[in-house]
């Protein structure tokens, strides 16, 4: 089977399609034939991370697919079954933090990238009806992630207004319409004039460019929840717009990860600082009937073919996305 894979050689260099064995079938497992499988910036660090002095790997987090085949002891899927890959691995109950144990697809084992995937049936979830293949298989990752970073970890209210600095990424563009359908006011940052364009057409009700003075632009405006994804670029400002006793969730690091604040101005504040990653399968469930709930669909921003894979990774390297990018096969 064609896959997308990384070996011999640092990051992107490393890329290539190869053909790999199909997998074989476990008793707990079901054969998925991928229609589509998206990509997140995880994508990118996965380059940098396995080792070159280990066999191929194939890419890849987020996918969709058919169920071809199914374990011997597997009696809850069927074949022709459309499903959705959960990404994360070991994570079963919503809980404070990930169990020991959890993974996310794609390091260290195989990922979505390829023409058929044997995963295990528990990690597999109905295929929402009202997506397409294209918006299926691009959906787990960032939809689950901003469903935590948002609503488990932020509790946001439709009373609350929401700050999402940096927005493009396709966890804040899932913030973004998950916040307008409980009704919640929605503020925006980016240095892309076109990205804040297609962020008031999503329903943002404020758009900030991010090189701006933000307590300038946002006087009159109160910040209940930010969402914080940039990192050392944005984090100071970030702190500096929050309303006193509010509430940051910070679930990832575009820029530095390093990050130094004023601890004192920091406690005589108020201010809570909420780390999140990925979701539960539990979450992922709750995201699914959400999403079903108010009719959301992921904004794809373009699907590549499998062959066009380095144009596709420099893509989201550069950051040129609004939403959304994947795979068709």
């Amino acid at each position: 089977m064609r896959a997308i894979v990384h070996e011999g050689k640092e990051g992107l260099n490393g890329l290539a399609i190869k053909d790999m064995d199909q997998p074989s079938l476990q008793k707990n497992q079901v054969l998925v034939k991928m229609k589509t499988f998206g990509m997140n910036r995880r994508d990118l660090a996965v380059t940098m991370r396995h080792n070159t002095n280990d066999p191929a790997l194939i890419l890849g987090s987020d996918g969709a697919g058919i169920i071809e085949s199914v374990g011997s002891s597997v009696n809850n899927w069927s074949v022709g079954d459309e499903v959705v890959i959960n990404p994360g691995m070991g994570w079963k109950d919503n809980s404070d933090a990930p169990p020991e144990g959890f993974e996310i697809v794609g390091l260290p084992d195989h990922g979505t990238f390829s023409e058929f995937m044997a995963v295990d049936a528990n990690h597999v979830e109905r295929k929402p009806s009202h997506l397409s293949w294209e918006e299926a298989g691009v959906l787990s990752l960032a939809a689950l992630t901003a469903y935590r970073a948002v609503f488990t970890r932020g509790k946001l209210t439709k009373e609350d207004t929401i700050m999402l600095p940096g927005i493009g990424s396709g966890v804040l563009t899932f913030a973004l319409k998950y916040a307008k359908a409980i009704g919640a006011r929605v503020i925006v940052t980016s240095r892309s004039d076109e990205k804040l364009k297609k962020a008031s057409e999503l329903g943002a009700d404020v758009t900030v460019q991010t090189q701006s003075d933000w307590k300038e632009e946002l006087k009159d405006e109160q910040v209940d929840l930010l969402i914080e994804s940039v990192g050392a670029a944005t984090f100071n400002k970030s702190l500096d717009i929050i309303r006193k006793g509010g509430t940051i969730v910070t679930f990832g690091a575009t820029t530095d990860d390093d990050v130094t604040i004023n601890i004192r101005k920091f406690f005589y504040g108020q201010y809570n600082l909420l780390g999140s990653t990925m979701g539960s399968a539990e979450e992922l469930c709750e995201m699914i009937s959400f999403i079903e709930e108010h009719d959301i669909k992921p904004e794809i921003d373009h699907m590549f073919e499998m062959n066009d894979y380095k144009q596709a990774f420099e893509y989201l390297r550069d950051t040129k996305n609004f939403g959304k990018i994947g795979f068709s096969l």
